[in-house]
């Protein structure tokens, strides 16, 4: 979330409100493509660039790790972010941003401090997505985690998710091991569940 919540907003305000048509031309099938590559690509594009990255600057890493695995979350719900944030940004009527003009504000304060709070609705919606899309991932960070089912210390050490646990264990898991990776299961849809839920309530309150 820290990573990716904050770059794809700006993305998703520069591509609507900033980015010359030339640009944009390019940037936006880029975007969509990125939402179309699969989850073992983008494994195998942190294995080959994060890890390796995060051993460099951390020595004492062996660089699969969290933060690893959130460095290549954040990357991958970008394009939901972004798409969706840009959608609700250029929904907004002009009004909003004219009023702000009229008022004397430059074009930056005005797309910033008028169109924006007006798509926060939908960019909110943009970001529940692109956590649920992190919540259910699990080849990707199977590959760049360390996988190693333990309570990480730290941001530098392995680590096993939920999804990435019930992958791995479900083909051998039998009787009271098998209903622990069903209640695992349980635990993932219900936490999804009170997120989609907190967006409701959140979208009501925006409307009011």
């Amino acid at each position: 979330i820290v990573v990716g919540v904050p770059i794809g907003i700006l993305t998703a305000v520069f591509m609507a409100k900033f980015c010359p048509k030339g640009l944009y031309r390019f940037l936006k099938p880029a975007v969509e493509l990125l939402a179309g590559i699969p989850s073992v690509v983008y494994g195998f594009f942190g294995l080959v660039v994060i890890v390796p990255l995060i051993r460099n600057l951390f020595p004492n890493s062996k660089g699969t790790s969290m933060l690893a695995a959130s460095l290549l979350l954040g990357i991958m719900i970008l394009p939901t972010i972004i798409g969706v944030s840009e959608s609700a940004i250029r929904a907004v009527p002009e009004t909003y941003y004219e009023g702000g003009l009229a008022l004397g504000a430059s074009h930056e304060r005005s797309v910033f401090f008028a169109t924006l709070p007006a798509a926060k609705s939908g960019i909110l919606a943009g970001v529940i997505l692109g956590i649920g899309r992190a919540i259910g991932e699990t080849m990707a960070v199977i590959m760049v985690a360390g996988n190693q089912p333990r309570m990480p210390a730290g941001l530098l050490k392995g680590v096993r998710t939920l999804t990435s646990n019930i992958v791995m264990e479900m083909g051998y898991a039998a009787d009271l091991h098998r209903e622990a990776l069903i209640a695992t299961a349980v635990v993932l849809f219900v936490f999804i569940l009170l997120i989609n839920l907190l967006f409701s309530v959140l979208k009501r309150r925006t409307n009011e």
